[in-house]
């Protein structure tokens, strides 16, 4: 079953169809006057009708692109270029997908005036969602952009675009729509939108910019006659045909499939915690897409586990630290300050039943225990199933108790302070007595072997106790204070390792509070 909409949506029938027959009727360059140039003319103006009838806007507003991150790119530099007497000041979302970061990154390299472009990064809640107050608070008198997404590609949070266009008042505000095209209409107030075909069923390599009337936009790329100067290269006819027929049959369709698919996502969320312990369902559990959920498994390596699932027939991905190159945490969770170790998103596609969630719900808990299995960790039964201990760790471990069964799964850390922070005075102090604490080195290891050491081994110290976690990987500058929300214990947070007989990394202090 494949339940990886959010990355790549199957190619819709409607985009098959119309593709095959585009290649035969728009193959010819539709710049030409011949008749086959002609037809091909005809196909393009027709297929930009139906996106711009689709999305509101006025046909001569929407240009095709090579892909939704090309429409990205274009867009904000384009806007930023055309606005540069207002300023070079930027203003996004920390969440924002990876083609907004990578470009504002280049901005603050590039000469702007006398100076370089400048960024501000917008921060989010625990729902990933955006406060339209903290956009206004970044907004200043040179700001030339803003960027929010209408929905969030990790988590599925739907942003408030139009309340955050209303504080941008004359502030250009850029929406990726990327996510919610294909499903739901955005909120009136932007200024750019950029979307990408494959999202929605129609096929890859097809990209959407509009840029309203009255935006002031300058191509930051040579010049280039075709789509309104806006993007050069030749424009892929037969499949921007069938991009606009899949829009066309899937927003069509979307009141319907959003209203079921909803239905199978609220029981995903609700039936996760109940069948797997020591999991955190992330996102707006209300304000969010209909067909996009993601939970994070503590102890849990996420690309062993999303190999488990795709033996049991599952195609799902994560956003976890573990399953990226670099080894970084990713970015959306980092910044939600939520557990980013064993993770997994599901995006149902429109055609999802409910005997598949069933069988994934069923499966999912098997495969869980599966890779927990050799930690030697004793973890509270989920509601309502036998109570599962797994015992057995690794020789020269020490105690393997681990939490106490009768913890809670969630709740607040005692005393914690949100996205690692610490309260005033507490790591300090525990640093002065560095002593005191029960010193564990995971220095050189990585995600999620820091956390699984320090519930191995909490049990060691009595209630009131302190550890003192040596970790040189970034994810445990997160999922430490996570796992400290979802034990009921208290993160003191950081203090230099030096103190503790480390050469490098971090000190995170935890007390254990019960």
């Amino acid at each position: 079953m494949y339940f990886d909409v959010a990355s790549t949506a199957p190619l819709h029938p409607v985009a098959r169809q119309a593709l095959t027959a585009a290649l035969d009727e728009g193959w010819a360059d539709p710049a030409r006057l011949y008749r086959s140039g002609r037809q091909a003319r005809m196909l393009l103006d027709a297929a930009r009708g139906t996106v711009a009838e689709v999305l509101g806007v006025r046909a001569d507003e929407v240009a095709f692109t090579a892909s939704g991150t090309q429409a990205l790119q274009l867009g904000m530099l384009g806007a930023l270029a055309g606005n540069r007497r207002r300023g070079a000041h930027l203003v996004h979302s920390a969440v924002e997908h990876s083609a907004v970061l990578h470009t504002a990154e280049q901005w603050e390299r590039t000469p702007a005036g006398t100076g370089t472009g400048e960024v501000t990064v917008v921060p989010v809640d625990r729902l990933g969602r955006a406060a339209p107050a903290d956009f206004a608070a970044a907004l200043r008198p040179g700001t030339a952009l803003a960027v929010l997404q209408s929905a969030n590609h990790e988590v599925g949070t739907v942003q408030p675009v139009g309340e955050v266009a209303a504080v941008c008042g004359d502030v250009p505000l850029l929406v990726d729509a990327a996510q919610s095209a294909g499903r739901a209409a955005v909120p009136a107030g932007w200024s750019l939108l950029t979307a990408s075909a494959h999202k929605w069923g129609g096929p890859a390599g097809v990209g959407v910019l509009v840029v309203r009337k009255g935006v002031r936009y300058s191509s930051p790329l040579p010049a280039d006659e075709r789509e309104a100067g806006r993007v050069p290269g030749y424009v892929n006819v037969p499949a921007i045909v069938a991009a606009a027929a899949s829009l066309r049959a899937v927003r069509a369709e979307a009141e319907r499939e959003n209203a079921r698919l909803h239905g199978l996502v609220d029981r995903i969320r609700t039936q996760v915690p109940l069948l797997v312990p020591e999991v955190e369902v992330v996102g707006d559990p209300v304000g969010r897409l209909p067909h996009l959920v993601t939970f994070s498994c503590l102890y849990v390596d996420g690309e062993v586990l999303l190999a488990g699932l795709d033996r049991a027939g599952f195609a799902v991905s994560s956003g976890s630290s573990c399953t990226s190159s670099t080894l970084t945490p990713s970015h959306v969770l980092a910044a939600m300050g939520v557990l980013t170790e064993g993770n997994v998103r599901v995006s149902l596609p429109f055609d999802a039943t409910e005997a598949e969630v069933e069988r994934f719900l069923a499966v999912l808990p098997g495969i869980v225990a599966e890779v927990r299995a050799p930690l030697g960790l004793d973890l509270p039964a989920p509601a309502g199933a036998a109570p599962v201990t797994v015992r057995g760790g690794e020789p020269g471990t020490g105690d393997t108790d681990g939490p106490d069964a009768g913890e809670p799964a969630g709740g607040a850390a005692g005393g914690g302070a949100p996205n690692g922070g610490a309260p005033e005075g507490d790591a300090a102090g525990v640093a002065a007595a560095g002593g005191e604490a029960l010193v564990l080195d995971a220095l050189g290891k990585r995600c999620p072997l820091p956390v699984i050491e320090l519930a191995r081994r909490i049990g060691e110290v009595p209630a009131g106790g302190t550890i003192a976690v040596l970790a040189d990987d970034e994810a445990a500058r997160l999922d430490i204070p996570a796992w400290c929300g979802m034990r009921g214990q208290e993160y003191l947070g950081e203090a230099p390792a030096a103190g503790y007989g480390g050469d490098r990394g971090v000190a995170y202090l935890v007390r254990r509070t019960t």
